[in-house]
């Protein structure tokens, strides 16, 4: 009969190592943080277990806080502390903070995937300490684990462990403290719901009802930055949300059997608002599919990544595709959506859209570099003879090219080389033309207006500043483009739904 010593010694030390991972684990993960841009900020998280999402705004404005959803039954809460951002006056800042609360999707999985980064990262740290225990257990030995019990037991051995925790203590010094810990500074603060802050004069939406300011005599001379972004957050929020669902009713062509749909867009230029109305638009038209044309931020810098996130966020699902434009300027918006799980087209042809051959490249004017692949210091016209060679030298005729600027593959246009070009950049609507290639091929050049409503270089704001634009590009079964339909959503919330244009493009011969 089998002995159920070494079974229940077994059991002991899995319970050990349980125990002790459990507890070093979650020791790490409330003390554990990340550094990430969050709402237009560089951002420090740290998780909590006081089931609040806290966000320490700063000197200037109060604290904000919201109950949050308990994570298997844990009250599990986040500490947001904003950092240093761009903003000109604290006016702007309030509203940017209003328009990213209205759509708040992009920022709140950006925090999450946050917490989950460190909530595994701790589990896993906690496993390795927990393993510490049981490796020494067993390389020990049941004779030298005698020899240690019976020190530990003695008055030497005690002695010892009380020299050790003296020895602690006196190196921590809790006894000593300069009276000023965010604790105490806290404790003279009081947390108001946010109707109570704000008075009787301004009507609470519904969806921050539970939402909760610091209050203070600091915090009570903000009160009209507040009112501010309470009514900026109710007036984008009521705006694309009405967009949003007028979008899934839209008479829009759908995809017959074997048909792909793409969603086309282009220079959103931070306007977060426009991303979930976008998906709509294409959920509506049986997409599946997004080409991101450029311009998703006004200058490239970090603390976009709202924006990315967003935009991100609204398209999960989709097959997504994205070359930077003139306007993200540097490294920065490509590695960031390649990090979200978006291709950033290089330049190399890949299958795209129903199959068919897909070539783009990020607008070489972004920061001024100029560069094609390893080669720097080329102008746009010399980018674009570059390019249009790439395309042209494709095993297979290339069904779309994807540009910020169709201009940077008129060459390849010219030649014939492509069934159709797409961008952006311009911020109206351009075509589709169509172009007799060299070699009898016919493509077409589509140039789509602004998916943000920008009428410069950033769209922020409680509605779209001109007409935002989404396009729609069906593709046949090979993979070759059909159509295209535009639907542009007006500054005064109401659609224009463009007719579907067929592309005749012929037999490739």
């Amino acid at each position: 009969m089998t002995s159920v010593g070494p079974i229940l010694r077994g059991l002991g030390l899995a319970i050990v190592w349980l125990v002790v991972s459990a507890t070093a684990g979650l020791g790490f993960f409330l003390d554990s943080d990340r550094d990430v841009v969050v709402g237009s900020h560089d951002t420090v998280i740290s998780p909590t277990l006081d089931g609040w999402v806290v966000v320490r705004t700063g000197p200037v404005l109060p604290d904000v806080r919201a109950s949050s959803a308990p994570v298997l039954g844990i009250p599990l809460g986040v500490d947001i502390a904003l950092g240093k951002t761009n903003a000109d006056t604290t006016a702007e800042l309030v509203e940017r903070y209003a328009l990213i609360a209205s759509q708040p999707e992009g920022s709140t999985a950006r925090v999450e995937a946050a917490v989950a980064d460190m909530a595994y990262d701790a589990a896993l740290r906690g496993a390795l300490v927990g393993l510490i225990p049981v490796a020494v257990w067993l390389l020990l030995g049941p004779s030298r684990r005698r020899e240690l019990r019976a020190v530990v037991l003695s008055a030497k051995g005690a002695a010892a462990a009380t020299a050790v925790v003296l020895a602690v203590v006196l190196v921590w010094e809790p006894w000593t403290s300069n009276g000023v810990t965010v604790e105490s500074v806290e404790s003279e603060q009081t947390w108001l719901p946010l109707s109570l802050y704000l008075g009787d004069a301004v009507p609470v939406p519904e969806a921050a009802a539970g939402v909760q300011i610091r209050s203070d005599p600091t915090a009570f001379d903000s009160r009209r930055l507040v009112e501010s972004a309470v009514s900026t957050y109710q007036k984008s929020a009521a705006f694309y949300d009405t967009a949003a669902e007028s979008a899934a009713a839209l008479e829009v062509r759908e995809p017959e059997e074997g048909e792909t749909v793409a969603v086309l867009v282009s220079d959103r230029h931070d306007n977060i608002g426009m991303d979930r109305v976008a998906r709509a638009i294409g959920d509506r038209a049986g997409a599946t599919v997004v080409l991101d044309a450029g311009d998703d931020t006004s200058t490239g810098q970090p603390w976009e990544a709202f924006s990315l996130d967003s935009v991100s966020e609204a398209f999960d699902g989709y097959d997504r595709f994205a070359v930077p434009g003139n306007h993200d300027s540097g490294d920065f918006v490509g590695d960031y959506l390649d990090n979200l799980g978006w291709t950033i087209l290089d330049g190399s042809a890949m299958d795209g859209p129903g199959g068919g051959s897909l070539i783009g490249i990020a607008d070489p004017r972004s920061s001024g570099l100029g560069n094609w692949r390893d080669e720097t210091g080329l102008s746009f016209t010399e980018v674009g003879e570059r390019f249009s060679e790439a395309v042209c030298g494709t095993d297979e005729r290339v069904a779309t090219v994807l540009v910020h600027d169709v201009n940077l593959a008129r060459q390849a246009m010219a030649e014939g080389c492509a069934d159709l070009v797409v961008g952006g950049h311009v911020h109206v609507k351009i075509g589709p033309k169509r172009v007799d290639g060299a070699n009898g091929e016919v493509g077409y050049s589509y140039t789509t207006g602004t998916t943000g409503g920008a009428a410069y270089a950033i769209a922020i704001g409680s509605k779209p500043r001109r007409d935002a634009m989404v396009s729609l590009i069906t593709y046949r079964e090979d993979g070759r483009p059909a159509g295209i339909q535009a639907v542009t959503l007006q500054t005064n919330g109401s659609f224009v739904v463009g007719q579907y244009v067929e592309l005749d493009l012929g037999p490739v011969e």
